[in-house]
């Protein structure tokens, strides 16, 4: 059916452009006559807190429109990062958040489940911060602001913001749009669908409207889990000995489950405007997103002779992530003096999931593995829920001095608990006090509060000229409370009598930390003319530290297997980086060619890096030593002829240790390594750019033809620091995708492929090649490689009203 799914399209993009070219011939003369609007219109950003062209905005700030979000299908941050020059997103599926990185800034392995709250980026859904991973729907625009932003935004930046602008309700008319599309995947059986959906509906003329957007996804998977225990416990997970087994072997003990990395979700947004007048707004918003997956976008890099779009884990690893978000946004006009905005946000989430956790005890050399039936899987739940108020004044009574003051407060609190099974050891054993063969238990609960006033102000020392100067003051406090404890023990079953799962006070420890401090900025820009600016800026910015969110060891530690933090393991401390950048935006030959170039120059200072404790390999994160991120970002667009455009971004980033960082490469079998100066900080590229051509071609009728093609390349990476202590460089990639759309102001329809040639390209590895090995008899499985998505061919439509 795929093939067949594959081919019918291909035939109807031939279709239609055989029905076409006539008309394209006749219409030649009408695209001579098309003017060059689109390469001229520039988006109106704000993220300088001011309505500006992003060509006059004196600041690294980068912007999509919805034009290109609706044009390139672009509905996460793994794909914006694409069309953004200095930021790297990996793409590791629908089972990790999308982990941000601008200008290289982040020290830690690259792993296969990402994660988006390290705080190194700011992220704002329209005025309020966002610490969640909604869908782009309905959005206007994307704002990326790169270099410190704290002295601007109330959640501190150590390397920049990302802001989300959604479509506001509109009080007069009714509107909106409806978009659906089908999709196949090359190596998977299964058809894709999206449908998604905006309407805005005015509830009292003048003064109140809702907008209300909704969307379901269905992103096909293309893994295949095909070695799932029928009966853990009974089932041989290595029926063959040192491979997987006969036929007949494999179909007596495992079940196979294909396209298990597929990602269902739903979300929705929907925002009540209420205004008295232009002078006083307010916005009620409420989000939700709910999304679904059976596992991850990772293969087992050939473990067992598995293939390359196989993983070989025991267990399906589901995971289900539901998120809420509620905001009030209140603009006010004090007197066309100021203008006041009010944020007050409520956001929760939930992460639920279950993972193969055979591997790393048997990596812990426990000896389970003398049980010839021997797994195990570790069901989690994580809860986060976050409070925001943010409030800032922006002056509004004209001048050359124009000036903005605020305060932002947060309180962010995690729960999480985790539980490790052996189905089946326990009866192998002789233990007959756990029958529900529960090994490990772990719960810790976090607190983090954050303060801070900030304020920036801009002096027009002429018409041309300009010097902004601003400075932050914050402060935060965390404290961590958390246990563990070993049913299957002789003290663990004392504390835990079976059925019960609780942590006796003396299991159970805490710790806390906190910190103040002061980032500053000061940047001038000059306007030679109407199409060139130079601009220069001097920035510093934060990360806040924090605590590990592990349970803290109860001391003395007792013999065999401990799985905790030790004291000097439980906290971490802020880092801080200092930013040079100069940067000039032009616009040439008749605004033919409009862009940007800007260079820059980043020290960080006491890096938070991914770490491991002592006890049971706890990911934790520490302070490292000193790096030094520099590089050149461009980003370009160009009309050579009326119907034509091309568009393109490039970066270059060198981020590399520039002092020893003693011991911050973690291995479990040998040791820790040292970070050398020089030492490549892992996940960003050197090099990075995509170059797309649009050919634009007019009818009578008023309808368009649309021919884009694109071509995204990211440079290889290291996957740890330097590619010390088991890490490894992975290769270049490119990826080409091609898309023709015809339609007019209120409808289109598209035919598009992502990756045309199906390249195989590895983002990012789970664990390090050191866990590839044979543990008595038994292969470990959990060395992995995140890939990216194979060939997806579909068709869309759009409609508007």
């Amino acid at each position: 059916m795929k093939r067949r799914s594959l081919t019918s399209l291909a035939l109807m993009s031939a279709t239609a452009l055989g029905g076409l070219l006539p008309c394209i011939a006749h219409a030649a003369e009408a695209a001579e006559a098309a003017a060059a609007a689109s390469a001229a219109d520039d988006i109106i950003v704000t993220g300088t807190r001011r309505s500006v062209s992003v060509q006059d905005a004196p600041i690294n700030i980068t912007a999509v429109g919805a034009e290109q979000l609706e044009a390139q299908s672009i509905t996460d941050i793994r794909n914006l990062a694409n069309f953004t020059p200095g930021v790297t997103v990996l793409d590791t599926g629908a089972r990790s958040a999308s982990k941000i990185v601008l200008r290289g800034l982040s020290a830690n392995d690259t792993g296969i489940g990402g994660s988006n709250t390290e705080n190194s980026v700011a992220t704002y859904l329209g005025e309020v911060p966002m610490y969640l991973d909604f869908k782009l729907i309905d959005i206007d625009r994307v704002e990326v602001l790169l270099g410190p932003q704290g002295t601007l935004y109330g959640s501190g930046t150590l390397a920049g913001a990302i802001r989300y602008m959604p479509k506001r309700p509109n009080v007069n008319d009714v509107e909106g749009y409806a978009h659906l599309r089908a999709s196949t995947v090359a190596h998977s059986d299964d058809i894709g669908y999206i449908g998604d959906a905006a309407f805005n509906v005015p509830i009292v003329q003048d003064h109140i409207a809702l907008r209300s957007v909704f969307g379901y996804y269905f992103e096909p998977g293309f893994i295949d889990y095909n070695y799932v225990l029928k009966q853990p416990g009974i089932s041989l997970p290595q029926p063959g000995g040192l491979d997987l087994g006969t036929p007949a072997q494999q179909a007596e003990n495992f079940e196979r489950h294909k396209d298990a990395d597929f990602e269902r979700t739903f979300t929705t947004r929907n925002t009540l405007l209420v205004q008295t007048s232009e002078d006083l707004k307010a916005f009620l918003t409420y989000a939700y997103q709910l999304s679904k997956t059976d596992g991850y976008q990772s293969n087992s890099a050939g473990v067992l002779g598995t293939g390359k779009y196989e993983r070989a884990s025991r267990y399906l690893e589901p995971s289900r992530r539901e998120a809420h978000l509620v905001s009030l946004e209140i603009n006010a006009n004090l007197f066309d003096f100021a203008q006041l905005v009010t944020s007050t946000a409520l956001t929760r989430q939930k992460v639920t999931g279950n993972t193969d956790n055979t591997d790393l005890l048997l990596d812990l050399d426990y000896d389970y593995e003398l049980f010839p039936g021997f797994s195990s899987y570790a069901p989690s739940e994580n809860k986060y829920k976050q409070f925001n108020q943010e409030v800032r004044f922006v002056s509004a009574h004209g001048g050359p001095l124009s000036w903005v003051i605020g305060g932002f407060y947060n309180n962010f609190r995690t729960s999480q608990w985790r539980n490790e099974y052996v189905p089946g050891y326990t009866a192998w054993a002789g233990i007959d006090y756990r029958p529900d063969d529960l090994e490990y238990i772990s719960f810790v609960n976090s607190k983090t509060k954050e303060k801070a006033v900030f304020g920036e102000a801009t002096f027009e020392i002429t018409p041309k000229w300009q010097v902004t100067g601003g400075i932050r003051y914050f402060k935060y406090e965390a404290e961590v409370t958390g246990g563990t404890d070993l049913p299957l023990t002789g003290g663990g079953r004392r504390r835990t009598p079976y059925p019960a799962i609780q942590f006796d006070p003396s299991r159970v420890r805490s710790g806390d930390t906190s910190d103040s401090g002061t980032v500053w900025k000061i940047n001038t820009s000059y306007k030679f003319t109407d199409d060139l600016m130079v601009y220069a800026t001097y920035s510093t910015g934060y990360r806040i530290g924090g605590v590990n969110r592990h349970p803290p060891c109860v001391l003395p530690l007792e013999p065999g297997q401990n799985v905790c933090a030790l004291p000097d393991e439980l906290i971490y401390g802020p880092d801080k980086t200092k930013n040079k950048e100069i940067g000039v935006r032009f616009s040439l030959f008749d605004r033919r060619l409009v862009g940007s170039v800007a260079g820059y120059h980043i020290d960080w200072d006491g890096i938070q890096v991914g770490s491991q404790t002592v006890n049971g390999a706890l990911g934790i994160t520490v302070n490292g030593a000193k790096a030094v991120s520099k590089g050149v970002e461009l980003s370009f667009t160009g009309r050579p002829v009326s119907a034509l455009e091309i568009s393109g971004t490039y970066s270059y980033n060198d981020v590399h240790l520039t002092d020893v960082a003693p011991g911050v490469i973690v291995t479990t079998h040998h040791g820790r390594f040292d970070g050398e100066p020089g030492d490549r900080l892992p996940g960003t590229p050197k090099n990075a750019g995509t170059i797309g051509a649009t050919y634009t071609v007019p009818f009578d009728s008023g309808a368009d033809l649309k021919l884009n093609w694109t071509a995204v390349y990211r440079g290889n990476v290291v996957t740890r620091i330097g590619a010390r202590g088991f890490g490894e460089k992975l290769p270049s990639y490119t990826l080409h995708r091609a898309s023709i759309t015809y339609g007019m102001d209120d409808w289109e329809v598209s035919l598009f492929a992502n990756n045309i040639f199906d390249n195989y390209a590895v983002t990012s590895v789970g664990q390090s090649t050191e866990q590839i090995g044979v543990n008595d008899g038994v292969a470990l499985r959990y060395y992995s490689h995140a890939v990216v998505r194979p060939r997806t061919v579909g068709i869309e439509t759009r409609f508007r009203f």
